[in-house]
């Protein structure tokens, strides 16, 4: 067995790389279009005794004792979502969004069932796949056929698509999800053939929340699904939103959240939720519009450098991300990691006609957290020119790297929150070793 000392080792390795990390990050340019930053108020739930107990059930119908100042936190946190979505129906208990979507399927979908979605090279999420939650659950996955050229839904085909498979359940949403799908357009057909309408909002929980993407809710949508840490700055967690539910449908998605895909929710996850959404209430407006004005003044920088944007006819994106296609310089896997190497963080992704998720052709960039940090259009501008230099004129990553350092010394505090201006990456030194 170790001994006490050996043991102490292993914990300072672990403390002193979790350290590393945020030291990093502070010199980074984060980009990753699924990722954001909690407000310090926020991360304060996640290291309260919230972390250390347990909550089965509903706030008043729990398993166990215990919850009296759980419940009271819960209910107001469903409150908030409520008020912020305006919707009938929030359940905050998914730990994730993949989980959000396997109770969406263990409530309304049966195995063998149809299931229309978007197919993988479109943008879809993993969780929509036959090796995802989808697979797991037996649905049959119909693909809608899909415009490359305005990276959306083809309407007229979809339609088709949805009267010749008649599914259970029409399912929309996507990982690059540049712009709103055509919910209004596809409404008649929806009630002609009585399916259920879901979304998986979790690239645009924050814009929706903030009123500048679409509203879902208010478009036929009777289900959102989401995870809340990407332009939602919340905790890595999931919640489940409704409208025009009946009383048994949202009876059925509380059973699947409990006991159907989860045991406790992750309380202190489930606070740190409650804290953004009143702070969303507040700043979310503000912060989801220049999330938006920021991926388009970047999508428009890259592409008057010379490197290719999806979508330039149309404003790039109408959301936080954008999808550039860098084949012509090495690959999304190639030029990803020269970008890391500079310290600008993002991800290779698949673009349409990629048949390949390990080396596709393209790369996906977000600004919702460089956002949150206080960049505006003209840092945006900066950050491209930054980009083009290790993906287009193939600069040295570690000359890159020095100037990425240089713009980032005055992007470290949080804003667009209750306590903004303090640090975002600071590190509380608990433990003396």
């Amino acid at each position: 067995m170790k001994n006490d000392n050996m043991a102490k080792e292993d914990a300072k390795f672990i403390r002193e790389n979790v350290k590393a990390h945020n030291k990093w990050f502070e010199e980074c340019i984060p980009m990753i279009a699924s990722e954001n930053l909690m407000s310090p108020l926020a991360k304060e739930m996640l290291i309260s005794d919230f972390a250390d107990r347990y909550a089965e059930g509903l706030p008043g119908k729990r398993y166990y004792q215990g919850n009296i100042y759980v419940d009271k936190v819960e209910l107001k946190a469903i409150e908030l979502a409520k008020k912020v979505f305006d919707c009938e129906f929030a359940d905050l208990r998914p730990i994730s969004g993949t989980v959000a979507n396997m109770a969406v399927l263990m409530a309304f979908a049966k195995p063998g069932d149809i299931i229309t979605t978007c197919a993988l090279d479109q943008g879809a999420h993993i969780s929509t796949c036959e090796f995802g939650a989808f697979g797991q659950r037996g649905v049959n996955s119909v693909n809608y056929p899909w415009n490359e050229s305005n990276m959306n839904l083809d309407i007229d085909g979809t339609i088709k698509v949805l009267k010749a498979a008649k599914p259970k359940v029409a399912q929309f949403g996507l990982s690059v999800f540049l712009f709103p799908p055509p919910l209004k357009e596809l409404q008649d057909t929806f009630n002609e053939i009585g399916c259920l309408v879901w979304e998986d909002c979790a690239h645009v929980l924050g814009l929706i929340a903030g009123k500048q993407f679409q509203d879902p809710l208010r478009e036929g949508v009777n289900i959102v699904s989401a995870s809340t840490h990407k332009t939602f700055p919340g905790p890595n967690h999931g919640i489940l939103l409704g409208q025009n539910l009946t009383e048994e449908q949202e009876k059925k998605l509380q059973h699947a959240a409990f006991p159907g895909v989860t045991s406790s929710h992750h309380l202190h996850a489930m606070a740190a939720l409650g804290i953004t959404l009143a702070e969303m209430d507040v700043f979310g407006k503000e912060y989801a519009a220049q999330a938006c004005k920021n991926s388009r003044a970047l999508g428009e920088a890259l592409y008057e450098l010379g490197v290719p944007v999806l979508c330039p006819d149309l404003g790039f994106t109408r959301s936080h991300a954008i999808a550039v296609d860098v084949s012509q310089f090495g690959g999304g896997k190639q030029c990803a990691q020269l970008l890391e190497d500079a310290n600008i963080i993002c991800n290779k992704n698949m673009l349409p006609r990629d048949t390949s998720s390990v080396n596709p052709s393209g790369l996906r960039l977000g600004s919702q957290e460089m956002t949150r940090l206080g960049m505006k259009e003209s840092e945006m501008k900066e950050v491209a020119e930054l980009i083009a230099r290790v993906v287009k004129k193939k600069e040295d990553p570690a000359k890159v790297k020095e100037d990425v350092k240089e713009l980032k010394k005055n992007f470290a505090t949080i804003q667009y929150c209750f306590n903004a201006g303090e640090p975002a990456y600071e590190y509380h030194d608990l433990v003396d070793f």
